[in-house]
């Protein structure tokens, strides 16, 4: 399975996950642009669906569901159904709550698609106010291979990056970090993440002494994963 990521509004990110002849439409924002691409490509748009519910990432998907025809399940349908088979190649499809009750993750097999979960270099905000439920969705995601490539659901890198050295200055990283980034294709990898983005650094010595110095509880590695969010 091919990706192809079309960027629109200021930030947002919208995905085309592709064999040879068919398509799923993921957050489709961008429709002049994955219209495009799916006439200059010759690819049947099987699925439109959506990493969670909310509305700068469910723009778009009706109108290419009517022009296409595509099949639409929502998130909670998704997460139960489990997997789409496209062209013969299976995209697992994983519940992960915290940031909505509704949000879930597309794992093509070397890349993951976490909406506003995990983002490259943050996590999104804890709307369902569920921070159990969100460390749980964080522990599945760091079980992915290190080499699994990131794709989210909006580009904050550079504001990330801001936040990561204020909680860990002396990390080596984040510059790489930074300087790896590219606008016109966003994306990290699991590996990266686990180098620069603290909120799967909770365990982190450097990260436990700054919630210590913040007078935050760091007892157990749930008191760590709040703290990182009180602070965030």
């Amino acid at each position: 399975m091919k990706i192809e990521q079309f960027r629109y509004s200021a930030d947002n990110l919208a995905y085309l996950v592709y064999g040879e002849t068919s398509a799923i439409v993921i957050d489709g924002g961008a429709t002049d642009k994955i219209r495009a691409f799916l006439k200059e490509n010759g690819l049947t748009l099987t699925w439109a669906v959506n990493t969670h519910s909310h509305a700068d990432h469910t723009v778009g998907t009706r109108r290419l569901i009517d022009e296409f025809g595509a099949e639409y399940l929502d998130p909670i349908g998704l997460a139960e159904k489990g997997n789409l088979l496209l062209d013969g190649e299976t995209l697992q499809i994983t519940a992960t709550p915290g940031h909505t009750k509704d949000s879930i993750c597309f794992y093509t097999g070397d890349a993951l698609i976490t909406g506003d979960t995990l983002f490259n270099g943050t996590v999104g905000n804890p709307f369902s106010g569920d921070l159990n439920a969100f460390y749980r969705s964080v522990k599945t995601i760091l079980e992915y291979p290190d080499e699994t490539i990131i794709y989210a659901g909006h580009d904050y890198v550079e504001e990330s990056m801001a936040f990561a050295w204020h909680v860990d200055r002396d990390n080596p990283h984040i510059d790489d970090y930074l300087a790896a980034h590219d606008p016109d294709h966003v994306r990290s990898t699991l590996k990266d993440e686990k180098l620069v983005n603290p909120y799967l650094r909770f365990n982190e010595p450097s990260i436990i002494s700054f919630l210590k110095s913040k007078r935050f509880s760091t007892e157990t590695e749930l008191d760590r994963w709040k703290g990182i969010m009180a602070v965030g």
